[in-house]
């Protein structure tokens, strides 16, 4: 058959056009900015870090059909920027604490391949929405296993010390070793590489390909724990960002950091820990009563303070994320409900004001196309509810937006939230040129 010259350019113009396209659903960093389909991102979004675990659920009312149905009701209020974990380490209590499951890395070294069907799940339902991901590879904190548990995998902490409840002091002990400890730092290396090389059964696209991702976080809240630890721990900012780059071109990269409220030193340090290329944006945690900014038994009282040092917080870290020409992003973020309560019919009130002051630092942002470019709230909990009379998390019960270690119901935010989620649906589906 003879083809013609016209029907030719038009079908290599179409590939062009369908290839181009493919390249350009990655969000990417120009200057200060982020950049989706050659256009600034701007988003608000929210933390459901058991999104992943939810496709592994027997029950699929319990399982994919809530996951859909989560989705679908995010999508409807704007919300389609999603922060989670990758998978858990080890099984069992850590520091008193029953940690979710089940575990990607079950034992050191030896991966559940099937656990990461849950992610395939999860990423898949995201293209069907046009949603990203902020996919964080492990956990300062017990919940989840993470450096702890590596510790422990590498004999840094007795296991009568690593499954019985922890001071402080003594966690910040413990968790500090892990940069100084160089088969623990491996063994994470190996999950690392082991979710950048797993290809979606869905997609049929290795992760390191999967457009669903945006960004690829080092941890959840990674902290040095202790000045001493200062130098190895930006060291190993250093080593794993440069790595990952290494192994995947597409994706974002970033730290998981609170700000230098974590760090026991000036803002310089943080700036330096985010001024390498390997680390393409800045993120911050904000927690005003888990920082002692609002009392629980004063948190009308102690609100405008909140409100202050919260506002401070932002625009000490905005300075710094001009400096270095990177998007910062507002990833952590919560109140809880109001008389400190965690029943989900009760009211909202200091939050929805809260939730209003940080929107109205990222809308500001948006509207001068500004350094802020998200802002993730802490956390959705879409139908999930909490068990009447029973504070915290036991294995076998729906997941929400509080980690087992904290009192079910103390920031998650519920699909019943309906004057928060007007707040919320207000600013994310807010014009450009919309002041208000």
């Amino acid at each position: 058959m003879k083809v013609k010259p016209l029907f030719v350019l038009l079908l290599l113009a179409i590939l062009f056009q369908s290839n181009n396209s493919v390249a350009q659903s990655f969000v990417k960093r120009q200057g200060h900015q982020f950049v989706l389909n050659g256009k600034p991102y701007y988003y608000i979004g929210t933390n459901y870090w058991y999104g992943g675990l939810l496709g592994l659920e027997k029950d699929k009312k319990r399982g994919i059909d809530r996951l859909r149905k989560e989705l679908d009701f995010l999508k409807s209020k704007g919300v389609a920027n999603l922060r989670l974990v990758a998978g858990a380490e080890g099984q069992g209590l850590v520091a008193g604490v029953e940690r979710i499951g089940p575990a990607l890395q079950t034992d050191k070294g030896v991966f559940n391949e099937q656990v990461l069907d849950g992610l395939d799940i999860f990423l898949a339902e995201l293209t069907k929405r046009d949603m990203k991901a902020i996919v964080f590879l492990s956990n300062n904190w017990e919940w989840s296993g993470g450096f702890l548990q590596y510790l422990r995998w590498n004999n840094q902490i007795p296991d009568s010390v690593f499954r019985n409840k922890m001071e402080w002091e003594t966690m910040r002990d413990e968790i500090m070793k892990f940069y100084a400890c160089s088969p623990c730092k491996e063994d994470y290396l190996k999950q690392v590489d082991f979710i950048l090389n797993r290809t979606n059964k869905i997609s049929k696209k290795k992760y390191s390909d999967e457009p669903a991702i945006m960004a690829w976080e080092l941890a959840n809240e990674p902290r040095p724990m202790r000045p001493a630890a200062n130098e190895l721990y930006k060291q190993w900012i250093s080593d794993v960002s440069n790595h990952i780059k290494s192994k995947d071109k597409n994706h974002l990269v970033t730290i998981g950091h609170e700000g230098d409220i974590s760090l026991e030193s000036d803002l310089s340090y943080f700036e330096e820990l985010h001024a390498y290329p390997s680390v393409d944006y800045l993120t911050i945690h904000i927690w005003p009563k888990n920082w002692a900014w609002m009392r629980p038994d004063s948190m009308k009282a102690d609100f405008q303070q909140a409100i202050n040092k919260t506002t401070d917080y932002i625009n000490k870290h905005i300075s710094a994320a001009q400096k270095l020409n990177k998007p910062l992003v507002i990833e952590e973020f919560g109140l809880p409900r109001d008389q400190y309560s965690f029943d989900p019919k009760s009211t909202t009130t200091l939050r929805d004001q809260y939730y209003k002051t940080i929107f109205s630092v990222w809308a500001q942002s948006k509207n001068t196309n500004g350094v802020v470019a998200g802002a993730n709230f802490w956390a959705f909990g879409g139908v999930a509810r909490p068990k009447q009379g029973q504070v915290f998390w036991k294995v076998g019960d729906d997941y929400m937006g509080d980690p087992p270690m904290e009192e079910q119901g103390l920031y998650t935010v519920f699909d019943s939230d309906k004057t928060t989620w007007q707040i919320i649906q207000k600013y994310s589906q807010m014009k450009k040129d919309n002041k208000k």
